[in-house]
């Protein structure tokens, strides 16, 4: 199987040993996003909705560039430092998902990297 490597400058380069995505297999596998601006490489300013928000933008990014969208999303998965941030994340990811949401996860847990409150991951077809 064909595998693929995808990067983009519209989103935040890899901080560690991963690379942004992985085409393989008719698929779209995204690591993780944090609200990293992608111009600056800086946690954004504001609490969990315009984290979430920069989050699934930078999503949105990787998934362009690997010839995918937010549709062809299939599953989420998404990490929180606080479950009670739940509700405000979820009304942010419903805009970007408002039709036929892909299946998804949420945990707590203790920390994520650069201080932020939410990374989400993504598994998507490929169109």
């Amino acid at each position: 199987m064909k595998r693929e490597t995808v990067r983009t400058a519209a989103a935040p380069a890899a901080i560690g040993p991963y690379t942004q995505a992985i085409r393989a297999g008719g698929f779209l596998f995204c690591s993780g996003q944090i609200p990293l601006d992608p111009t600056t490489g800086m946690l954004v300013d504001g609490g969990i909705e315009v984290q979430a928000e920069r989050v699934l933008k930078n999503l949105e990014a990787v998934l362009t560039a690997g010839g995918a969208t937010l549709r062809s999303v299939v599953k989420t998965t998404v990490y929180l430092v606080d479950l009670g941030d739940f509700p405000a994340m979820n009304v942010v990811y419903g805009r970007f998902f408002p039709e036929d949401p892909p299946a998804r996860a949420t945990m707590q847990v203790a920390k994520l990297p650069a201080g932020a409150r939410v990374e989400i991951d993504a598994v998507a077809t490929i169109e």
